[in-house]
């Protein structure tokens, strides 16, 4: 019976902090920026061609932007090219965020799916430029609780926005810099704003008349982590050496 006593209070004590209670948590969902007067730009779907163009855009202007990276959307992070894109953006003091690996709705995964859509891209991040972000962007903005249980047991918040400038639903350059006048007539206390690299009119015209906009309207143009005041990774480590498992 002593036995058998010391070992149910055992395994209770195992179950304490056990990973189905663990999964219980879930993550904070980032809707907006909390520092006043400031923008965060942000960038999904990459890395893709247009990013040098975004980044000397942001660069010019004193400002910083945040990429939400794919693994597996345009193209495959392995590449040459995108590992240049990564490693680019990362050296100009640009935040690297997660983007999940192929750009699926997690609302329609299974828990160990989910998880492989976040590892997968978090792996190649850490392997590229030796970071683990802390901000994971759904993609489509679509989460669940399973979703929030999944980026909390990784450590990710989920970061979502305030402002879409459209240019993935088929707004116009006009359209969407009339979005962005919107936005600065209403003048908001900060923004946080969604747009996308992959298209060439929001990184050549869109983009910068943003740029304008927002600074001469008194915003600081900063990272989604300054802009809530948190860490913008987890980890920062060295990163790896292109192997053979280096691949999609």
């Amino acid at each position: 019976m002593l036995f058998l006593s010391a070992l149910t209070a055992s395994l209770a004590a195992l179950a304490i902090g056990s990973p189905v209670e663990e999964r219980q948590t879930l993550a904070r969902v980032i809707t907006s920026c909390t520092t006043p007067n400031t923008a965060a730009l942000t960038f999904d779907d990459g890395p893709w061609v247009y990013l040098y163009d975004v980044s000397k855009a942001l660069v010019a202007a004193n400002a910083t932007g945040t990429f939400f990276f794919n693994g597996n959307n345009y193209a495959c992070i392995y590449d040459a090219d995108e590992i240049k894109r990564v490693k680019y953006a990362y050296s100009k003091g640009h935040q690297i965020g997660s983007h999940t690996w192929s750009h699926p709705d997690l609302t329609t995964l299974s828990w160990d799916q989910i998880h492989d859509e976040m590892w997968r891209v978090e792996q190649a991040l850490q392997r590229i430029i030796g970071v683990t972000p802390a901000f994971m962007r759904p993609p489509y903005g679509s989460y669940n609780d399973l979703v929030r249980q999944a980026s909390a047991v990784r450590g990710q918040s989920l970061a979502l926005w305030d402002f879409d400038s459209e240019d993935s639903v088929g707004a116009t350059v006009a359209q969407s810099k009339s979005l962005y006048d919107q936005l600065v007539s209403r003048r908001p206390s900060n923004v946080l704003a969604l747009n996308h690299e992959t298209y060439e009119t929001t990184a050549h015209q869109v983009l910068p008349y943003a740029i304008q906009k927002l600074q001469a309207a008194g915003y600081r143009l900063v990272s989604l982590a300054e802009c809530v005041g948190l860490p913008a990774y987890q980890s920062v480590g060295t990163p790896g050496t292109p192997d053979s498992s280096w691949h999609c």
